[in-house]
């Protein structure tokens, strides 16, 4: 591995916020590496229609049949390339799995930060419901919650992460909180 690449990496329970955390981190010019991308890619791949349901039907099938490392192969794959372009600075935007996190960690010992986003189960399910894409209501929230921690093993990377970000209060508000945590891991330097 080259010297001084650092990936900061977001994990979170569906509403969290990762991926507007992940989008702030990108808009600074640090290429990004969406898991969900890469369940989307192997669905299209595969001739699935994308809807919320077989979203999940598919990511929690193509772990079974291909593994649990599924999307953690596609998302190192794609670092790499990324790495050997040049690019020091990378952010991971939704790992899911206990799988995954082991991989990710062994494959860039030292190099990858993991920050949890944590709001308010409430507040969570209120941005499900009104998000643009793919929104949820109270039922779906609740059956992915429990899809995400029963089946994909998501409870265990949010509980070892180096940061914790609450995320209950205003974008300004978390773009600060990433702030602080960017300069205490010299993510620039």
């Amino acid at each position: 591995m080259e010297k001084n690449v650092k990936i900061i990496c977001f994990v979170g329970m569906s509403g969290s916020g990762k991926t507007t955390a992940a989008e702030y981190v990108k808009d600074k010019g640090v290429p990004d590496i969406y898991f969900g991308g890469m369940i989307y890619k192997a669905m299209q791949e595969a001739g699935v229609e994308i809807t919320p349901e077989s979203q999940q039907k598919f990511r929690e099938e193509i772990r079974e049949k291909e593994g649990k490392d599924f999307v953690a192969k596609r998302v190192i794959e794609e670092a790499h390339k990324l790495i050997e372009s040049g690019q020091h600075r990378l952010v991971f935007d939704g790992l899911y799995t206990w799988s995954e996190y082991r991989i990710l960690k062994h494959e860039f010992p030292g190099e990858m930060t993991m920050v949890a986003l944590t709001p308010n189960k409430h507040l969570r399910h209120h941005r499900l419901a009104h998000r643009p894409n793919r929104p949820f209501d109270a039922k779906e929230a609740n059956e992915r919650d429990w899809s995400e921690i029963e089946n994909l093993e998501k409870g265990g990377p949010i509980a070892i992460a180096d940061y914790f970000v609450q995320n209950n209060g205003s974008i300004e508000d978390l773009h600060a909180e990433l702030d602080e945590i960017l300069k205490e891991i010299k993510f620039f330097e």
